[in-house]
């Protein structure tokens, strides 16, 4: 278990639980998982873990959002479905590209509200320029950040649910 999913009080877990499996289901989230992402945490490992951190900042700190935006936005952020690290020049930019390219796809596979959306969008600020227009959006780029450093720096940890 995930050392944030411990600290949440009870019934958000369960929140958080739901919210994924729905997501999970028909749907290629899942394919998240045939790529690396930071060190050697696939991109869905990295995605979970981020919503995680994300839900937990906003329990933590009673920060008021929509718990289902908030999570789904995060799970979604990365849903680029293929291997930046492989040498091209499209991915020599990716870190710019990407989050266009999560919202495309996810959008084929989801009925996103505007809160994901923006999330999505704009969840690589300040390397794009644009920040996000929502508390959900700014708790990603936190949450983004902060995992996107430690699985860098620590290697895999396996986050589970």
């Amino acid at each position: 278990m995930n050392f944030f999913m411990r600290e949440l009080p009870p019934g958000k877990l369960e929140v958080f639980k739901k919210i994924l499996k729905e997501t999970r289901k028909d749907s290629r989230f899942d394919r998240m998982g045939e790529f690396v992402q930071h060190g050697d945490t696939t991109v869905r490992e990295h995605c979970i873990h981020v919503a995680q951190t994300a839900f937990f900042m906003a329990v933590k700190f009673d920060i008021k959002v929509d718990e289902e935006a908030l999570i789904r936005g995060a799970l979604l952020h990365d849903y680029f479905l293929y291997d930046w690290h492989e040498k091209t020049a499209a991915n020599m930019i990716h870190g710019f590209t990407h989050p266009r390219m999560a919202y495309r796809e996810a959008k084929k596979d989801f009925n996103l509200k505007r809160t994901e959306a923006d999330m999505i969008i704009h969840h690589m600020f300040p390397l794009t320029p644009m920040p996000p227009n929502t508390k959900e959006g700014i708790l990603l780029c936190i949450a983004d950040k902060l995992c996107a450093a430690g699985e860098t720096i620590r290697g895999k940890q396996p986050y589970r649910v």
